[in-house]
């Protein structure tokens, strides 16, 4: 991180600081080295000693946390000369930014949001990583109401805007698919005068100073286990991550750079994720997330992976779809046939509506009850998908699967 001194930190909450500058901030004591700043994030007030121990340069238990990271973070990019890329969208956010990460890094020297570090604390932390000689800072920039993306864009000022798509995301928070397109235009109108916004073909851009780019269908040519898209060659088959190597790519030519002839993508866990299961079988775990898009997407991505093998779906709620979540969850039980499924087991209080579809299955009402039924639902050789929404905790599926396989 690009140094800072203790004294920003005055009046922000209890300091003890031990030097008089800083040279990276966590809010997990587990990761404190040498010269970091501790900030106490909610309980983290209990884990002062332990990062004291480690060797925190100082620790702060912020009278209000998330401003206290903000300020910090805002004082960290007011020093970077780093071209700053924000990436938001109801789908694919974190995958457009680990393609785009994968593109950037060889040419230029790149930091991105680890995992899924999109929120008034993850953006922050990805801004201090900041260095003197970053070029390139890539963030994912997350919403689940009005006015959190200009928040977020307020500290990280990026000139580069990209919006992936607008689905039925956050509608609990945002009513409707409009109210989706409003909350993702914070990025758009907190572009700088001659910034680079991508979006989709048909998202509304009122601003005549900024370079507006609409990336169309791309070429797209699959072998061998690589997608080929407009001519670079990436190491994913799912056609759900084509769009988002489309738009990583534009953003790529805004940066400046030459298209590299192939790229390999280390996608951030539990999306997509194939693994091999006994007898032959497929897992595919994309459980972090789940939308109706989504959902679809990867119901169809099994479909096509399966190649002959029995198809199971371990669904999860989608969660914050409002008033809308009961029919866009019997949407997807008539997915779930469209798409050969041939059993599920549906997990959440709304994932019973995947029933409704036609497809033998079983409900059960929490994760917990779900690991139980394992057995019983998945056979040696079957084409597996878990996804559910986050809350869910179908990671733990995924896990005793891929375990189970392991031995």
């Amino acid at each position: 991180m690009i140094p800072l001194p203790t004294s920003i930190l005055d009046g922000l909450g209890r300091l003890d600081a031990r030097a008089q500058r800083f040279t990276g901030v966590q809010v997990d004591s587990r990761r404190i080295v040498e010269g970091d700043l501790f900030v106490a994030v909610g309980p983290g007030s209990d884990f002062v000693d332990g990062a004291v121990a480690n060797g925190a340069a100082a620790t702060l238990v912020p009278d209000d946390a998330f401003a206290a990271l903000a300020h910090i973070a805002r004082a960290v990019r007011d020093r970077s000369t780093a071209s700053v890329v924000g990436i938001t969208g109801s789908m694919g956010k974190t995958s457009t930014k680990d393609i785009l990460a994968a593109l950037c890094t060889p040419v230029a020297e790149t930091i991105a949001a680890e995992a899924s570090f999109n929120n008034e604390v993850g953006v922050p932390l990805t801004l201090c990583r900041l260095e003197e000689t970053t070029q390139i800072c890539i963030l994912e920039l997350a919403m689940r109401g009005f006015g959190q993306i200009a928040d977020l864009c307020a500290i990280a000022r990026p000139q580069i805007g990209v919006i992936t798509n607008v689905g039925p995301v956050h509608l609990e928070f945002v009513e409707s698919l409009e109210g989706v397109t409003r909350a993702k235009s914070e990025l758009i109108e907190a572009l700088p005068p001659g910034g680079t916004a991508i979006v989709p073909p048909a998202f509304p851009v009122a601003r005549d100073d900024i370079v507006v780019v609409r990336p169309r269908a791309p070429s797209v040519d699959r072998d061998a286990g690589r997608t080929k898209v407009d001519g670079v060659s990436f190491s994913f088959t799912a056609r759900h991550q084509i769009p988002n190597a489309a738009a990583a790519l534009a953003a790529f030519d805004a940066l400046g750079f030459q298209r590299p002839a192939a790229v390999d993508v280390d996608f951030t866990r539990s999306r997509g994720e194939d693994h091999e299961l006994p007898g032959g079988g497929l897992l595919i775990n994309d459980a972090h997330n789940a939308n109706p898009v989504s959902m679809r997407a990867a119901l169809e991505y099994l479909a096509e992976q399966a190649e002959g093998r029995r198809r199971v779906a371990i669904l999860g709620d989608m969660r914050e779809l409002g008033r809308t979540g009961p029919r866009y969850h019997r949407e997807i039980g008539n997915a779930l046939a469209e798409n050969g499924v041939e059993e599920v087991l549906a997990v959440g209080d709304l994932a019973r509506a995947y029933l409704e579809g036609g497809v033998p299955g079983r409900w059960v009402p929490n994760v917990h009850e779900a690991l139980r039924e394992l057995d019983d639902v998945v056979r040696p050789g079957d084409a597996v998908l878990v996804k559910g929404s986050l809350a869910i905790g179908l990671e733990a599926i995924a896990e005793a699967l891929s375990g189970a396989a392991a031995h």
